[in-house]
């Protein structure tokens, strides 16, 4: 059994933060809290998967978002349709397509900005467990 993974990360709106991602990656809402010691956040994932998205607010002293243009999510779809329905809901959610600061990302994919500056990469390709 593999440890289940949590991507956490703060915004500084988390309703719109939670709802664009349900929207453009068909996420769906796998746990919330309220003011829990200070702390509000929403979790999103794909049912049955073995990672999810969290997204939190402070209250008491909020954290500025400070990504940077590598720090990524990246989700392969070996499937071209899929891909391409995913990448038309980013749009619709709100999401501003970006170059890649990787140019490696541009080749089979997209590149993709949320209001705080983090971005998700729409990888067009099926994922291969590479052994170095």
């Amino acid at each position: 059994m593999y440890p289940h993974l949590r991507v956490a990360r703060p915004v500084s709106n988390l309703n719109r933060s939670w709802t664009m991602y349900q929207h453009g990656l068909g996420l769906v809402k796998v746990g919330q809290f309220e003011d829990h010691e200070g702390f509000s956040g929403v979790m999103l994932g794909y049912p049955d998967s073995s990672y999810h998205l969290e997204f939190t607010v402070c209250h008491l002293h909020p954290v500025s978002p400070a990504p940077t243009p590598e720090d990524l999510i990246v989700l392969y779809f070996p499937d071209l349709e899929n891909w391409q329905n995913a990448r038309e809901r980013m749009f619709e959610a709100g999401f501003t397509e970006v170059a890649p600061f990787n140019p490696y990302w541009g080749m089979q994919g997209c590149t993709f900005e949320d209001h705080d500056g983090y971005r998700v990469v729409l990888e067009q390709d099926e994922w291969v467990n590479f052994k170095g």
